[in-house]
């Protein structure tokens, strides 16, 4: 908490100094400073920002690329409630806004936060992890998503606009060299074909790094990045009413799979036992004895070492995937209305094997192989102009289709081959290569519409509907042995309905300010476990989740626009919020997935930007939580009262940016900082599976010249070297944490340049 005071403390003393002394200026004086107005698709059209109701934070290209957000885990912190974290190197990024999301990392869970591309809802978990380059926009929408958007949300989008193709010759790109022998090169150019009528514009990505994690078998470094993509988009614009947009991409990874920190909690002497467990069968360590050598896991292996990052890995393992992209959007202006057609084609697949156990002795390993195919299509009327009353309709479809065919390989080392088993595996020991090969395929459609009307020239009415079915069929089949025992099969289908939307007023005080009020009727498809289990009646069908989300809101600027104050307040009442745990079944932590009866949130946001002076801008976001569970009990345990995982109770973040000429071209540096307090990562709030609060500090330092074409300089991501863990994970039935770490400290410099 200590340091939240200082960094918020910080923040403000600068904002009201620098204030103090600038907005004496006159009217005029100040106009040159005036802050950017912001224009965001949130209600899928093009709006200024302080005239939606709804809470939403938009970050630009050039924004993104200051702060050095490469991918979508890198927007964690960015945004008021926004918490992101993944236990994987180049997939299934699990997204929290207001402390609502999913910590199943199977890629047949759909994500509380929808991730959308141009339009277009990227449906895999294996794709949300891609590389960002290129980019206009980032919009970070809080609260449920239950009328405007492809898939229902109960947390929030992800809205993402790339850089659209110009007749206009332009291009830019932009290299950095980096600690860990880092490269990252990127950049785009545009041009055209045929003069204003067809235009392309094309990009790519490149991405290396040797990462920071430390075999101490054999010196070698993990947790590393080799990732490239490319973007290849065509615009055709005939006339003033048809624009065709398509865009074709490729991305693949293949970088090492994750290299977990593994911590041993089985108590060995006296001195280290803490209470003894009887589903466990051991008593866990105590904490202050776990790298003591006291502490092993079910094979004996005792891990030293507090060095969260660096371990004994028997194997080093990749994390391979493949992503590619088609869409086609297409807009028709019929004068009072224009037609909006996006179609996108999605397919990923990835094959990922990873030391899970991080030691040398072969307790637990896995090999992930899963395809995803997604098609969809969204068909938009919506009409133009300003005039009293606004309003969209339109119709949307999606197949998608997912295969798996992971594996555990669970105590190899315990195997004892016979004649009469030559393998050695004994399932009933849980000795053995467990599979669980699936296919699910899903058929969604909805029909949806808002409408907005003015009531009067100051307060404006808005209501929304959307009617929405998902059909899915399942197919499971649980073996051993590469399919040599089976222990079950399972086949389901089920199809889920809802019906979601919402009503909100907006009163305009003033010009520059505006109040609203919204109720949100939000839901989450239901569905089947997609994970590994050894008991059919774990896969489901698991149930709608449904909230009645009421939010009351200010948007305002002030000073001649060199000042915006944006804030929320919230109250979500949660009905069978989805909940991934782990859960002990005999000796093995076993993934489930059930239901909560309940949960309750609220809470509170305010986001403030300024320029005080010329070339000064301020940025301050900061977000009060409260995320428990309402009467949920699962599998004997209560976890009523509970706080949500990822939920911290308090969150700020900030951007400080100066530019100043100098006597040859300009200076431009900038100091940015996210802050988040305590979070659990499971949803028992144990306590060994939490974090403390932290505190991250980034900057950079350019000199920009030829009037900004060119910029080079310094960078520093995690300046003060805080200890970045993303996620612990509790193996407790083999006798083991594992800890997944994001980046220590990184520096580096940068060349960009822009034509």
């Amino acid at each position: 908490m200590y340091r939240l005071q200082v960094f918020a403390g910080v923040a403000a003393v600068a904002l009201m100094a620098s204030a103090t002394s600038s907005w004496a200026q006159t009217a005029s004086e100040a106009a040159p400073v005036a802050l950017d107005e912001i224009v965001v698709t949130a209600q899928r059209r093009a709006e200024n920002l302080q005239e939606v109701p709804v809470s939403v934070t938009a970050m630009t290209g050039a924004q993104l690329q200051n702060q050095r957000v490469g991918d979508v885990l890198a927007l964690s912190g960015l945004a008021p409630g926004l918490q992101i974290k993944t236990d994987d190197n180049a997939a299934n990024p699990r997204m929290f806004i207001r402390g609502i999301g999913v910590n199943d990392f199977n890629p047949g869970t759909a994500s509380a936060v929808g991730v959308y591309v141009d339009g277009v809802y990227v449906a895999s978990p294996l794709a949300q992890l891609a590389g960002f380059y290129d980019l206009e926009q980032v919009e970070v929408l809080r609260g449920p998503q239950g009328t405007l958007y492809g898939r229902n949300t109960t947390g929030g989008a992800i809205n993402v606009v790339t850089k659209k193709p110009s007749s206009t010759p332009s291009g830019d790109f932009a290299i950095e060299f980096g600690r860990f022998n880092a490269v990252n090169a990127q950049g785009g150019f545009s041009g055209p074909i045929a003069g204003d009528v067809l235009s392309f514009r094309v990009s790519g990505l490149y991405d290396k790094n040797d990462g920071y994690t430390t075999n101490r078998l054999t010196g070698n470094k993990g947790n590393d990045a080799n990732r490239w993509a490319t973007r290849l988009a065509l615009r055709y614009q005939p006339d003033d009413k048809l624009t065709a947009d398509l865009s074709l991409s490729l991305n693949q990874s293949r970088g090492g799979s994750i290299w977990t920190y593994h911590r041993s909690l089985i108590a060995q002497t006296p001195e280290a036992a803490g209470d003894f467990d009887p589903s466990l069968g051991y008593a866990v360590c105590k904490p202050a004895f776990y790298t003591s050598g006291q502490c092993t896991n079910v094979l004996g292996y005792a891990n030293t070492s507090s060095n969260l990052y660096e371990g004994d890995y028997r194997f080093e393992g990749k994390d391979i995937v493949k992503l590619f992209g088609a869409t086609a959007s297409v807009s028709y202006d019929l004068g009072d209305m224009t037609l909006y057609s996006i179609t996108g084609y999605q397919r990923a697949a990835r094959d990922d094997w990873e030391d899970t156990d991080a030691n040398p002795l072969q307790v637990i390993s896995a090999r992930y192989i899963a395809l995803q195919e997604t098609l969809s299509q969204e068909f938009r009327l919506q009409s133009n102009g300003a005039g009293p009353t606004r309003w969209v309709t339109g119709l949307y479809w999606a197949k998608d289709d997912l295969s798996n065919d992971s594996r555990y390989d669970v105590l190899g080392d315990l195997r004892s081959p016979t004649p009469d088993n030559p393998t050695g595996m004994d399932p009933a020991a849980s000795i053995g290569v467990f599979g669980w090969p699936l296919t699910q395929k899903t058929r969604s459609w909805a029909v949806f519409g808002q409408i907005d009307r003015d009531l009067t020239s100051r307060l404006t009415f808005t209501a929304g509907l959307r009617y929405s079915v998902d059909d899915k069929s399942f197919h499971y089949v649980s073996d051993v042995d590469y399919g040599l025992v089976t222990l079950f099969t399972y086949d389901g289908d089920k199809t889920f309905k809802s019906l979601s939307g919402r009503l909100g007023l907006r009163y305009a005080l003033t010009d520059d300010a505006n109040l609203y009020a919204t109720y949100n009727r939000g839901y989450k498809s239901g569905g089947f476990f997609t994970g590994q289990t050894t008991a059919p009646e774990d896969l489901g069908p698991y149930d709608d989740e449904t909230v009645d989300a009421f939010e009351v809101g200010a948007k305002s600027e002030f000073l001649d626009r060199r000042l915006r104050l944006n804030a929320a307040a919230f109250y979500y009442d949660y009905q069978d919020l989805q909940v991934y745990t782990v859960i002990q079944r005999g000796a093995l932590s076993v993934q489930y997935f059930t239901n909560a009866s309940a949960a309750r949130v609220y809470g509170a946001e305010a986001e403030i930007e300024a320029r005080p002076a010329r070339g000064l801008s301020l940025t301050l976001g900061a977000a009060l939580l409260n995320a428990e569970y309402k009467d949920f009990v699962s599998v004997g345990q209560d976890y009523s009262g509970n706080r949500l995982p990822s939920a911290p109770k308090a969150s700020v973040n900030g951007v400080v940016r100066y530019e100043h000429p100098l006597p040859v071209g300009d200076f431009a540096g900038q100091l940015d900082f996210t802050y988040r307090s305590k979070v659990f990562f499971d949803t028992a709030n144990t306590e060994r599976l939490s974090d403390k609060g932290r505190a991250y500090v980034n900057g950079q330092l350019g000199w920009k010249l030829d009037g900004g074409r060119y910029e080079l300089g310094v960078w520093g991501k995690n300046l003060l070297d805080e200890t970045n863990i993303l996620d612990i994970t509790a193996v407790e039935g083999l006798g083991f944490d594992v800890f997944s770490m994001g980046p220590p400290r990184t520096y580096g410099v940068y060349l960009r340049a822009r034509y």
